[in-house]
């Protein structure tokens, strides 16, 4: 029987990539526990996985001290990093964690810089050939723009200051209002989302094209899952150009018949649980390549056509702790 312990970081709302993994760790010889961290006792995710700790934002000092202390008293084999701020930072120390035997789902530190910078990710895919929404800094604005653009913060997630930009005075306005812009070329055409998954070497192993036919708060509301060999090469070319691992989730817009990139999230997307109903099954990969499995490649294996409409669930708890288990490494400093 094959252990594997796994580490879900600011977990939250992530309940159905949790349960993805529990379920991944419940197949015939296969066992384990999924263990998450959050900042809030009340976040759903805590109340699904199998253990919560609470540790430092991962921009306090100490962070990534408290996640190896979780890693090495947890037995954690495989950690998967959530959210677009963790990223560059898990990956700039990735060496250091599978040097200790963990896996961390996330790609090189190059690749994860250039993602998280979207005028750097805009350069790389160009200069590569790939179809990518013409990217500007302000103060490289060309003298001919036509409108309308779009306009977002350059190192931005979750939708936070993205607005469409229809006349020189909203552009104006807005390159004062939005924190470090970027400013695009507006991509009129249906929008997908490209999740794909590469081994630990870059190799793409699934790669599967939603539609996101309603977008609420940046997350699919509404959508469906396309078999487009133009999308799934789209993706099999990013995933040539960038240096993956783990889950990426690939954004564009299809212009004139032609699949548009505008932006690269080197994590799983708010859409995953769409992948995952149509029979993509990216939890229990990434735990058969954590534990040395060989995972074959499934490009095009999984149910098109199949249609996702969510609506919102909740956890219901009878007296909830005031705060979550410290790290258990904060929890002896303070005995101590």
């Amino acid at each position: 029987m094959a252990r594997l312990n796994i580490l879900i970081t600011a977990a939250s709302r992530r309940v159905a990539l949790v349960r993805g993994f529990q379920r991944a760790l419940l197949r015939p010889n296969t066992t384990g526990e999924v263990i998450v961290t959050d900042v809030n006792p009340l976040s759903p995710a805590v109340h699904i996985a199998d253990r919560a700790y609470r540790v430092p934002f991962s921009n306090e000092p100490g962070y990534l001290d408290e996640i190896r202390f979780i890693c090495e008293s947890q037995g954690i084999g495989l950690v998967v990093p959530t959210i677009d701020d963790e990223v560059p930072l898990f990956a700039a120390h990735r060496a250091e964690f599978e040097a200790a035997g963990i896996r961390v789902a996330v790609p090189s530190r190059r690749t994860a810089e250039v993602c998280v910078d979207k005028y750097a990710t805009s350069r790389r895919l160009r200069m590569a050939g790939v179809a990518v929404a013409e990217t500007w800094l302000p103060a490289r604005l060309p003298d001919d723009l036509t409108y309308p653009l779009f306009i977002k913060p350059r190192d931005g997630r979750g939708g936070v200051q993205a607005f469409a930009v229809r006349t020189p005075e909203e552009l104006k306005f807005f390159l004062g209002y939005v924190h470090n812009p970027v400013v695009q070329r507006f991509l009129d055409g249906p929008e997908f989302t490209l999740d794909v998954l590469c081994d630990f070497d870059g190799r793409p192993l699934s790669v599967v094209p939603r539609e996101r036919v309603v977008i609420r708060s940046g997350v699919i509301d509404r959508g469906r899952t396309l078999n487009d060999p133009a999308l799934i090469s789209l993706g099999l070319t990013c995933a040539r150009v960038f240096s993956f691992a783990g889950a990426v989730n690939i954004q564009c817009r299809v212009v004139q018949g032609v699949p548009t990139v505008f932006e690269i999230n080197p994590r799983f997307a708010g859409g995953i649980p769409l992948t995952l109903a149509a029979g993509a099954d990216f939890p229990g990969m990434l735990v058969d390549l954590a534990l040395n499995r060989p995972v074959p490649p499934a490009i095009g294996a999984f149910k098109s056509e199949l249609w996702m409409s969510s609506f919102e669930t909740s956890v219901f708890l009878d007296q909830p702790a005031e705060s979550l288990p410290m790290c258990p490494r904060l929890a002896t400093a303070e005995v101590a």
